[in-house]
């Protein structure tokens, strides 16, 4: 680690110098806290009695422990300079106990050997390429039992998790936050362990392992990273050397909407703490991709438009993404955000903001609130669903059904689908194939691909016995084979050509009607879609031109719980560039032009 760059904000590799790393046959151990008065470090290795840390260059404490071995506990127990003392877990540890208990673990990060130099060679930031994404909350998806820590490990799941992510048609994973946290509930979001995979679910042995073994199988993993803020317990950062370090000393701006301590992104070593944790999973992890939580509240100060933009937070981003890509050969980076701050997939080099991906908020909101209105209430917002291609070419986004819309009294997607029981599946069946046929890179949270009712809730698996009732069952082939049909059709990921996707109609509002074709790769697809509860036979579809059009799939196939109207009809003849088709009542359906 330069420590010019440290101070300045530059280094990516700050977690090489501090932490606890082996050397000359014991360990060293360094941390950063300009302000404390002493430090000394008490572990296993000592009896947990303290041994004195060494000030070196006025602001870094080290100390050498020859009988230190991996796997043993230990924490910095730092003195304020009103003599008081808090022991505090490393900030740049490598592994944590398992919570409510806080101490850090020494961990060899060159213990586990990668071999999957070949899927490291071929990756791409999927611009040109299918990207289905498969998010997961790893604790939750499955359990071994109903107790509250029966989880999986890392390695126990990884077979499972590839065997089926691979039989759905998807092709990348993006875990929610792994880095350690002391609250289940928080998901992940609160972290106190940056640079510690939780020990909910192992060792990072252990997830060097699972990233591995899904990349001997074409599977990308992408990780779910958070740079706004931390938690507030004061074993972690907050107050670390007896001030303000990693936070604001005003709480003005020193605390988010989630109680949790906003980072000083104005701080150099600040900026380097963050910048190198991120460098640090894609680079001993070899994760593919990182998704950053909560950018809203990084370019506006504590998230509010009408506070101002904050320079500094755009600054440290525009920053981080620049030495990321220049580092990481086609890795992505990922901007959760709802703003309209221009940019934000615009390369650094730019002037943007170097992210390759932005989710697409608006298009969520605007399907999702459609889809809950009853077809009366469409005709008035039919428009809501066209509004979308007004700006998708702005970014590059990609289109998310995450774990935010299924939870906390938001119901699950199925669920809100207006209507009684019957009625919710052939709507989500049409919504997806809208999803799918819409530019876009895609994402679904776990439980999505087989219409669970049940909102998610992080300490139960997922209702895995729900697929034994057949409607449940037949939602998941539509899924499947919707999925599958995505990662070979080139059309449907031809995002970012303004030649890929064209209007046929978008002025049905009375009837609910909505079509467009999308091409790509020498192939043309109209998608026609009947969001109405009224079935329209002989419907008009102006494709301009083409001698015919042949079905590749309908939502309303009775396989995936349809009635199957007109099953024969799979071709139809094209005269003066319109064809007459039938459209079932909440129906999609997706044709090649020929």
């Amino acid at each position: 680690m330069d420590k010019y760059d440290f101070y300045r904000g530059n280094s990516f590799d700050a977690y090489e110098y501090m932490g606890a790393h082996f050397e000359n046959n014991g360990v060293v151990f360094r941390t950063f806290a300009p302000n404390a008065a002493r430090i000394s470090l008490i572990g296993e290795f000592n009896g947990w009695t303290e041994t004195d840390m060494t000030r070196v260059d006025s602001n870094f404490f080290e100390c050498f422990i020859d009988n230190a071995k991996e796997g043993m506990m230990y924490k910095y127990r730092i003195y304020h300079r009103d003599g008081k003392f808090i022991d505090h877990c490393d900030p740049y540890g490598f592994g944590m106990e398992l919570r409510p208990k806080n101490a850090s673990i020494i961990r060899d990060l060159k213990e586990y050997k990668f071999s999957d130099e070949k899927w490291l060679r071929k990756r791409n930031d999927r611009k040109d390429k299918p990207l289905n994404i498969y998010e997961i909350h790893l604790g939750s998806w499955r359990k071994k039992g109903d107790g509250e820590t029966d989880w999986y490990t890392y390695s126990e799941i990884a077979d499972q998790l590839i065997s089926y992510v691979k039989e759905n048609g998807y092709n990348y994973i993006e875990f929610m936050p792994l880095s350690e946290h002391p609250c289940d509930a928080s998901w992940g979001y609160q972290n106190t362990g940056f640079f510690s995979p939780t020990s909910r679910y192992g060792t990072a042995k252990e997830l060097m392992e699972l990233v591995d073994k899904c990349h001997r199988n074409d599977i990308g993993v992408i990780m779910d990273f958070v740079p706004v803020h931390f938690a507030v317990d004061d074993y972690a950062l907050a107050y670390y050397d007896g001030t303000p370090l990693y936070e604001y000393p005003s709480n003005d701006v020193g605390y988010s909407e989630w109680g949790s301590h906003n980072f000083i992104h104005s701080r150099g070593e600040i900026q380097s703490f963050l910048k190198s944790a991120a460098n640090y999973w894609l680079t001993e992890y070899h994760f593919d991709g990182i998704r950053m939580d909560a950018i809203r509240n990084l370019i506006y100060w504590n998230g509010d438009e009408q506070r101002g933009v904050n320079s500094g937070g755009v600054e440290f981003l525009r920053s981080m993404n620049r030495g990321l890509k220049k580092t990481h050969r086609g890795i992505m980076l990922f901007a959760e955000d709802s703003t309209s701050f221009k940019g934000m997939t615009k390369p650094a080099d730019e002037g943007g903001l170097g992210f390759d991906y932005k989710w697409d908020m608006g298009f969520m909101n605007d399907t999702l609130s459609f889809f809950q209105s009853d077809t009366e209430e469409r005709k008035n917002r039919y428009h809501s669903l066209t509004f979308s291609m007004m700006y998708f070419y702005n970014e590059q986004h990609i289109l998310p059904f995450s774990h935010d819309e299924v939870v906390h009294g938001k119901a699950t997607i199925i669920q809100k689908m207006n209507g009684g029981y019957d009625m919710k599946f052939p709507q989500a069946r049409a919504l997806y194939m809208y999803m799918y046929a819409h530019p876009g890179k895609k994402l679904n949270f776990m439980g999505n691909e087989f219409a669970q009712f049940r909102e998610w809730d992080e300490k139960r698996e997922q209702d895995w016995d729900i697929m034994k009732y057949p409607i449940h069952d037949a939602f998941h082939r539509f899924m499947i084979e919707l999925n599958k049909l995505y990662l070979s059709c080139p059309p449907l990921w031809n995002d970012f050509d303004t030649d890929g996707f064209r209007w046929l109609d978008c002025h049905e509002e009375e009837k609910c009607i909505y079509a467009f074709e999308r091409r790509g790769g020498g192939r043309r697809i109209a998608a026609v879609f009947n969001f109405s509860d009224t079935e329209y036979i002989g419907f008009p579809l102006n494709i301009k031109t083409g001698n015919e059009i042949r079905l590749i799939i309908s939502s309303n196939d009775e396989r995936y719980g349809g009635a199957e109207y007109n099953k024969d009809c799979t071709k139809h003849d094209v005269i003066n560039g319109i064809s007459h088709i039938t459209l079932e009542p909440f129906c999609g359906k997706l044709f090649d032009i020929i």
